[in-house]
Formats: C-alpha cells, sequence, structure tokens
C-alpha cells in the first residue's frame, strides 16, 4: 500500500486497517519461528507498511 492511498484512508478505518496488519504480523512471525518461510521479504514488507499507516495515523493527531 502506497502513501498516498493511506492518506485516502478515513481515521477509524486506518486504526482497524493497523490493527489487522498487526495481527498478521504477529501471525506470520509466529508461523516462521515454527516453520520457516520461503520468502522472508514478506516480514519485513509488512513491518514498513504497518509504520507507515502509523506514521499517517500520528500526524493526525498531531494537526488536530
Amino acid at each position: 500500500m502506497k502513501i498516498a492511498e493511506i492518506r485516502e484512508l478515513a481515521t477509524a478505518e486506518l486504526a482497524e486497517r493497523i490493527e489487522t496488519e498487526v495481527a498478521n504480523y504477529n501471525n506470520m512471525k509466529f508461523n516462521h519461528h515454527i516453520s520457516p518461510l520461503e520468502d522472508l521479504s514478506q516480514i519485513k514488507k509488512l513491518r514498513r507498511e504497518i509504520a507507515r499507516m502509523k506514521c499517517e495515523l500520528r500526524q493526525r493527531e498531531l494537526n488536530k
């Protein structure tokens, strides 16, 4: 998801999306510890996407 797409989301929708992605990230990490994933870059991409969404949410909080 690109930053332009993230900025188009409503604040409530963005917060919900963050919760979903964090759950996916934790699940992916847990599964990787049990049996290694073939593509480790998925974890890195997901972590960065979560960071982008959290940055946008924080920016909205500060601009109020």
